[in-house]
């Protein structure tokens, strides 16, 4: 093949190609194009915040637009997705379950998610817990009430909580279900019946795996972007030495001292994009936990877009707002929305809104942003858009003007 040398932009045209993020898509979404998304990424990250969709849905909504959420839920149910910890907790293909098994069979090595002191101090309650399991059939945390007067965050779970959690990272428990976005809790035989741990690969080609899946998953990579995907932990494959041997491709980007690395099935999206053949058309709103920037590093080398979620930021110190929503519109990042849907009202607020340094507002731009909320206030079923005081300036503006002129905008 010939050398691949990209441009700044084809890079980043290569990537949201490579994301599914090119193009805004022409059919309505069915159930499997949610499966065939999270499989394009190969994981969807979870999070409860819900000031809008929560994440995992709104990750979806980028890329298919309207959809059913329940798909998702169905598509767990069923079998086809299980919950782990890849990038964080994730909905993951059921077919990468074997990748995964390593990280379940040494959980002490997961951190805070697994507690050996709890596992091994309450071991006649954790074994009790698991038999109540087997006997009585899978379980939600809010099936034990708590007893110590306690509320509040992960650090102050309730002991079943807690328990709860070890053995699902342990891999013992699995998530059967969501009911409400709770977790319902089963054995993992009952959940994944398929599985016998004679079918684990071995490590070290677990370790290359999930460097091709990151780099196929990405379209281009740094070999240090790499690791954080799935979090891995050393030893970190070579991709140099895996270019060797052929399992993946080089490439230049203008500009950029490291070379970057391409899975063979994109190669012929990468001589697209070296070609100027692929032409993002996309403008819509990502999730804080987005592949596309849940890294700051890779979004501001690629982009030039520098990102903190800021919800655990002091109020008073926040410079964005509490869940800013980046805004992606034809292959750049070109600002950031923070938004809350009012769900009961039939209103999507829009409490600041910020344009980078350098974007220069044209009409073109406020129709396309202005379309975009408009799409995603529509799902949230906020058919209403207001624009908050506090978002002043001429692009805050001239957003207000395009509601107006749409018959959206809220005369509260």
């Amino acid at each position: 093949m010939s050398e691949i040398n990209l441009t700044v932009a084809a890079a980043r045209a290569l990537h949201l190609a490579a994301q599914d993020m090119l193009a805004p898509r022409r059919h309505r979404a069915s159930k499997a194009d949610v499966l065939a998304a999270i499989r394009h990424m190969g994981m969807l990250q979870i999070d409860t915040i819900s000031v809008v969709a929560r994440s995992p849905y709104l990750v979806l909504w980028s890329r298919l637009g309207d959809y059913e959420p329940g798909w998702l839920d169905e598509l767990l149910a069923e079998g086809k997705l299980f919950e782990y910890w890849a990038h964080e907790a994730c909905f993951l293909p059921i077919e990468d379950y074997a990748l995964y098994r390593h990280r379940m069979l040494d959980p002490e090595a997961m951190g805070w998610k697994y507690s050996a002191k709890w596992m091994r101090e309450r071991a006649d309650e954790v074994a009790k817990l698991l038999a109540h399991v087997r006997t009585h059939g899978p379980v939600r945390s809010s099936d034990f009430e708590r007893s110590d007067g306690k509320g509040g965050g992960w650090w102050e779970w309730k002991p079943e909580k807690r328990t709860l959690e070890v053995l699902f990272t342990a891999g013992e428990l699995m998530i059967a279900r969501r009911h409400n976005f709770q977790r319902i809790y089963d054995l993992a035989e009952r959940v994944h019946p398929e599985w016998h741990d004679s079918r684990m690969p071995p490590l070290d080609e677990v370790r290359r795996s999930f460097v091709l899946h990151t780099v196929r998953a990405l379209g281009l990579a740094k070999a240090a972007w790499i690791p954080d995907y799935h979090r891995t932990r050393r030893p970190h494959p070579d991709p140099a030495r895996m270019a060797d041997e052929g399992l993946l491709l080089r490439a230049r980007v203008e500009g950029w001292d490291d070379p970057v690395y391409i899975h063979p099935d994109h190669a012929q999206l990468a001589l697209d994009a070296m070609a100027g053949r692929l032409a993002p058309r996309l403008t819509t709103l990502l999730s804080p936990f987005d592949p596309i920037v849940w890294d700051r590093r890779r979004a501001l080398e690629l982009f030039g877009f520098d990102y903190r979620l800021e919800c655990y930021t002091p109020a008073e110190k926040r410079r964005y707002g509490y869940f800013t929503l980046p805004i992606l519109r034809r292959g750049a990042l070109v600002g950031r929305i923070d938004a809350k849907a009012h769900r009961k009202a039939g209103e999507f607020e829009l409490r600041g809104i910020h344009l980078e340094p350098g974007v220069r507002i044209s009409a073109r731009l406020v129709k396309d942003v202005a379309d975009a909320v408009q799409r995603c206030a529509r799902w949230h079923d906020c058919p209403q858009v207001r624009v908050n005081h506090g978002a002043v300036g001429s692009f805050s503006g001239r957003l207000g003007a395009a509601f107006d002129a749409a018959g959206t905008i809220s005369t509260a």
